[in-house]
């Protein structure tokens, strides 16, 4: 009997070992199933690459830090940068999480080309457009230069090589049968670009960004800034040969002194994400930043809006983004 009472007793514990063992495992694989279904992790501390400090990304990136912190409880830090093409390096680095960047210089290096070239991006998406960037090439009203063709011969910032404006310069170049050997070609930030002008130093600037652009505002302070036109069959050209592009113009009285309506191109600021985070969390930066403009001082938080929030987006949209637009009925065009 007692024999019998130990075998039965020992068959017991097997029986009950197993069993425990089995559940463990299933809460494993609940557990894996999880964190993919998720996507990522939800981290306590962001890190928000925006600009400059003298560009749009900067001032408006502290306002949006600010607003996903207080929403979403994920401590968001907006820090300067060398913007666009260089935001994405450092989203694909592991750098950072969040980035403004341009809608073309993100679909350049998801398509691994221009200064991606050998070198595509494929760790990051896209959160959604937030406003226009407007192209603009700054001078002083005595430079003599009115057109983009009188920019040859002339010293020119286009920014930093491979920028977003870098680039934009020279596409717009390419439009009017130029290149960059047609220019004495200048690498300067924003700042740099318009200190360099009211100094004397160079001739004039690419610059893209939302306008009003606080460095020219600075220079339209000390001197008399005239924005060069691009003619609408170049704008024309230029947006059938590259789609990112869209028709723009720098209104009347944008800057002191510039007294006219100015005809140029745009590309798109956008918000990027890399794919680490969990589409929780992209969920609720998503719907912080789109359901609290009235909470930014901007000027361009005006143009954020879910109505276009997808617009010019050239790569895919990460799951948490994505799921709210389904939500509030958003979808692209």
């Amino acid at each position: 009997m007692k024999k019998k009472n130990y075998l039965f007793s020992f068959a017991m514990i097997l029986v009950l070992a197993l069993f425990l063992a089995a559940c463990g495992g299933d809460d494993e694989g609940d557990k894996a199933d999880g964190d993919s279904a998720e996507g990522g992790e939800t981290p306590e501390f962001l890190q928000m690459l925006t600009g400059g400090t003298s560009g749009t990304y900067y001032p408006l990136g502290g306002e949006m830090a600010k607003i996903i912190t207080d929403e979403t409880g994920m401590e968001t830090n907006a820090v300067s940068s060398n913007a666009s093409a260089d935001n994405m390096i450092s989203l694909q680095d592991g750098e950072a999480e969040l980035a403004f960047v341009q809608t073309d210089v993100a679909a350049n290096a998801i398509d691994g080309v221009n200064s991606f070239d050998g070198n595509p991006v494929d760790n990051v998406s896209a959160i959604g457009s937030l406003y226009p960037e407007t192209i603009q090439i700054v001078t002083t009203a005595d430079s003599g230069i009115a057109s983009v063709e009188d920019l040859a011969g002339k010293k020119v910032s286009v920014g930093a090589p491979g920028s977003g404006t870098f680039v934009n310069a020279e596409q717009i170049l390419e439009i009017h049968g130029m290149t960059m050997d047609d220019i004495d070609q200048q690498n300067l930030d924003f700042g740099e670009s318009t200190g360099g002008i009211q100094d004397g130093n160079i001739d004039a600037a690419f610059i893209t960004s939302g306008t009003p652009t606080g460095a020219v505002e600075g220079l339209a302070a000390t001197v008399d800034v005239s924005i060069v036109p691009i003619e609408q069959e170049k704008v024309d050209e230029l947006v059938e040969k590259y789609p990112y592009y869209a028709a723009d113009t720098v209104p009347a009285d944008t800057y002191s002194g510039q007294s006219e309506e100015v005809n140029t191109v745009a590309v798109l600021a956008m918000l990027a994400v890399t794919n680490s985070l969990s589409e929780d969390a992209v969920y609720d930066i998503t719907k912080a930043i789109y359901e609290n403009t009235d909470g930014m001082a901007h000027a361009k938080a005006e143009f954020i809006s879910t109505d276009s929030a997808l617009d010019g987006i050239g790569i895919d949209v990460h799951p948490g983004a994505q799921k709210y637009f389904d939500e509030v009925g958003v979808s692209a065009e």
